[in-house]
């Protein structure tokens, strides 16, 4: 295929193949002082596409690379007619446009049972691209706060009624309160995903009201509007400006774009962009090499507090963990038992009204997480729940946040899916466990995950969705035992690798992660139930009494 009229292709290629050079970090990888908005247009779209590239080449595996690749989320949002589109279109023309992902959403109400951000997640970019996204969970933030704003007795805030003004009072306190609850949420959630190698560049669009209904009345195809309102209606505009400020004066992130000349505003909006990658691309680079730019002051108070930061203190080991005490149980005993568990833990699942319901198992090996995950299901039509069993993540997976292979698992409104009961064997918490013992997560991330899960669970648990999370605890001798009868037993082999053999060497590495995990992530919210014994058949009845317990609770809180 001809690439004659490809004139930046040579040189971007030129910048990857020597991404890591001096030259190449001093010229390209370091943020330019865009503020100013002076490149022409030429050598902005040479410095595009040469970021872009890049960027991308940061996650490549041949030759392998010291690097920390990241991604780049440029969220769009802001008033209809404010050359959203045209910006975005520029932008695609001027980069390649098979490595810039584009999504969008018009807004919708969020969804029953889950975090306002849940839906989005399938989108995000893949460490190494960019992709922008218009809409997104602002725009169902804002036409849920547009609902609330603009309901009954909104509109009456001029009546001389004194209830009427009550009601309007009333409103306006309800959807503040709900808007500043969803961007406190939606803050650490950002932060978690900057932490996790996703940058986020957040461009609010703005048209002043005459500009935007000139524009409503021209000829042009208007798209989908993001927030489903009405822009025609004058005092619709106005309560969308009001929560606007709001919104921007909680958020102090948003980069705010003058939509009043397109073409301007579509060149401001690729400086930014540009300066983002470059963002990325600097943070992308190996800690090992010198930084090219002397650090600014705030940089060095960071770095100092980082120095400061108290080291890490290993939580007591409970007993618990290290004296496992069994009792026995009669086979007939168990049976019935088990029987009748099951069908109460069934009646419960199906008298929750809809409400997602996440299990969380983990445990030593062979604890026995299978064997209580099929009694648990054991009443259940196999299309009311869905079981992941976790493994080591795959490359792709590992090209996003770590939480990201969990987030698009979880049960979702959005999906044709029957389920709404999600069972992990496997979770999460591999990053504060094997990843933390094996070292493929290093101190700063595995000590920063305990936060992280807590604030992903408390998402969830404050949209409603109840969490369940065991600890199935055995010694070290009940284990081997367990290792040596999957061996023998043929259609047990497959569940016993070297992996395991090799993890026993580290039972005191284990059994510590597992102490410092529990003590720091057991949370009103989401508490763990920590489930010890040598006895199957005990464990797997424990299992189930808990489950029972924790969804009549939910039941009576209702």
């Amino acid at each position: 295929m001809s690439k004659k009229n490809d004139t930046t292709e040579p040189a971007a290629l030129q910048a990857v193949s020597a991404q890591f050079s001096e030259q190449v970090i001093e010229q390209r990888l370091t943020p330019n002082p865009l503020s100013q908005f002076s490149m022409d247009k030429d050598a902005l779209r040479l410095a595009l596409v040469t970021a872009q590239y890049a960027l991308r080449a940061t996650r490549q595996q041949t030759p392998p690379t010291l690097n920390k690749p990241t991604g780049l989320l440029v969220l769009v949002n802001g008033m209809e007619q404010a050359g959203k589109g045209t910006a975005v279109k520029q932008l695609r023309q001027w980069v390649d446009p098979r490595l810039l992902k584009v999504e969008a959403t018009a807004g919708h109400s969020p969804l029953d049972y889950q975090p306002i951000w849940q839906t989005h997640t399938s989108a995000m970019p893949r460490h190494g691209d960019v992709m922008v996204y218009f809409g997104n969970w602002y725009a169902d933030l804002l036409y849920n706060v547009m609902r609330l704003a603009t309901s009954e007795g909104e509109d009456s805030a001029s009546s001389k009624d004194n209830k009427n003004a009550e009601t309007s009072t009333s409103v306006m306190a309800t959807w503040q309160a709900y808007l500043e609850q969803q961007l406190r949420e939606l803050k650490v959630f950002e932060q978690d995903l900057i932490a996790n190698h996703t940058r986020l560049l957040k461009c609010w669009f703005h048209v002043d009201i005459e500009t935007l209904h000139e524009r409503l009345q021209d000829d042009e195809a208007d798209p989908q509007f993001l927030y489903q309102i009405d822009w025609n209606h004058k005092k619709v505009v106005e309560k969308f400006n009001e929560v606007a400020v709001t919104l921007l004066r909680q958020q102090e992130d948003w980069i705010i774009i003058d939509g009043d000349d397109k073409s301007t505003a579509a060149d401001n909006f690729c400086h930014e962009v540009l300066q983002a990658m470059q963002t990325a691309l600097t943070s992308s680079r190996p800690s090992q090499m010198k930084p090219v730019a002397k650090p600014s002051k705030s940089k060095t108070r960071n770095s100092t507090a980082k120095a400061e930061q108290a080291p890490f203190v290993p939580a007591k080991i409970p007993k618990q963990l290290t004296h496992i005490e069994s009792s026995k149980i009669s086979k007939s005993d168990y049976n019935k038992a088990l029987a009748e568990k099951q069908a109460r833990l069934a009646e419960l699942l199906r008298a929750r009204q809809g409400r997602h319901v996440v299990f969380a198992f983990e445990g030593m090996d062979a604890a026995g997480k299978g064997g209580s995950i099929k009694r648990l299901v054991a009443a259940l039509d196999p299309r009311e729940y869905q079981i992941y069993n976790i493994g080591a993540p795959m490359q792709y997976e590992n090209q996003h946040p770590y939480l990201w292979r969990f987030w698009t698992k979880l049960p979702n409104e959005q999906t044709n899916r029957v389920s709404r009961i999600a069972i992990f064997d496997r979770t999460w918490y591999g990053r504060v466990l094997v990843e933390r013992v094996e070292g493929f997560a290093t101190d700063e991330e595995w000590q920063r995950a305990y936060d992280e899960i807590n604030r992903f669970e408390s998402d969830l648990t404050t949209a409603g969705t109840l969490v369940i999370k065991y600890w199935l605890a055995i010694d070290k001798k009940e284990q081997l035992k367990r290792f040596e009868a999957r061996k023998d037993t043929p259609h047990k082999q497959f569940k016993l690798t070297e992996d395991d053999w090799r993890n026993r060497d580290k039972w005191s590495d284990y059994v510590q992660s597992a102490a410092d995990m529990l003590a720091r992530t057991d949370t009103k919210a989401a508490p763990w139930c920590i489930v010890a014994t040598n006895e199957k058949r005990q464990a797997r009845l424990a299992v189930l009494d808990h489950a029972i317990q924790q969804l009549l609770a939910a039941s009576d809180s209702k």
